[in-house]
């Protein structure tokens, strides 16, 4: 078993409060789950206004198709256009 957690750092400058932050991060939980069979969850940085920091996870048994899969995401994600990507990192487990 392959399993593949993508964490996101997300820049959302025309967010100026909290619920206007959550909103976008809704919709790109929401898109990104509509997409792809993944898990989404915002994992850090909840009470920050314009910095979203996402994980994402794949399992599944190829660790090519896991790591693909999460670079998907990636780009799928920078295609939405609703907040400027920051930093990305990937890290790949067998089981």
């Amino acid at each position: 078993m392959v399993v593949g957690v993508l964490r996101l750092i997300l820049y959302c400058h025309a967010s100026h409060s909290l619920k206007e932050k959550r909103g976008v991060v809704r919709k790109i939980k929401r898109r990104v789950r509509n997409e792809f069979n993944v898990s989404v969850a915002e994992y850090a940085e909840q009470d920050q206004w314009q910095t979203i920091a996402l994980a994402v996870c794949q399992v599944g048994s190829d660790h090519a198709y896991v790591e693909g899969a999460l670079q998907a995401v990636t780009n799928f994600i920078e295609r939405l256009h609703v907040a400027e990507l920051g930093e990305t990192q990937v890290e790949i487990l067998h089981y």
